[in-house]
Parts: C-alpha cells; sequence; structure tokens
C-alpha cells in the first residue's frame, strides 16, 4: 500500500475523522457519516458482502486493504477489518491515490 494513502489514514485517525471496527462503521454508514470505507482483505466473507451491499446502496466507495493487522497498525490500534473515513476532504484524498 502507498505510504501516502497510509500517512493520510494515520493522521485522519488522529484527528478524529476515522471511525473504525463493525459496529461502528455500520452504524455511521447508516446514519450517512461516512465518505469511504477501507476493507481488510482477510476479512470474512460474511463480513465484506454485508459491508458491500450497504456501502453500494448509500452510494459510499469502498477499497480493499491489505490485511486486518496493517490496518489496525496504521491507526495505532489492534487487528481492524473495516475503518471509515467520515471527512469528505480525507475521503476524496485517500480515493485520489487508490
Amino acid at each position: 500500500m502507498n505510504d501516502k494513502i497510509k500517512n493520510l489514514v494515520t493522521l485522519a485517525a488522529k484527528s478524529g475523522n476515522l471511525v473504525s471496527g463493525d459496529e461502528t462503521c455500520m452504524n455511521s454508514l447508516k446514519n450517512g457519516a461516512i465518505h469511504l470505507l477501507i476493507l481488510a482483505e482477510d476479512a470474512s466473507e460474511n463480513t465484506k458482502k454485508k459491508f458491500m451491499d450497504k456501502a453500494s446502496y448509500r452510494d459510499v466507495p469502498i477499497r480493499i486493504w491489505k490485511d486486518k493487522n496493517e490496518l489496525g497498525s496504521i491507526i495505532g490500534k489492534d487487528s481492524r477489518t473495516i475503518v471509515g473515513i467520515i471527512d469528505p476532504g480525507f475521503a476524496e484524498k485517500i480515493l485520489s491515490m487508490f
């Protein structure tokens, strides 16, 4: 994964513009707060389907990240299956780099 993307995701987390974890991301997605989802490639098929379907329904872009451990490490947490970018500026910039 591109170091610039990693840095932006880290900055989004530190500035409070990112949510993580299945339940938090799903609730934020349902509330229209998320502008970009980043899903770990090694997430379960059920989790992938659940978030892909909801993101498609809500017209929220979703991108795939290498794995849960790296995704968690980038935001300073334990492994994370999914993170959501809640700031439209961060989301747009990250999307432009994928």
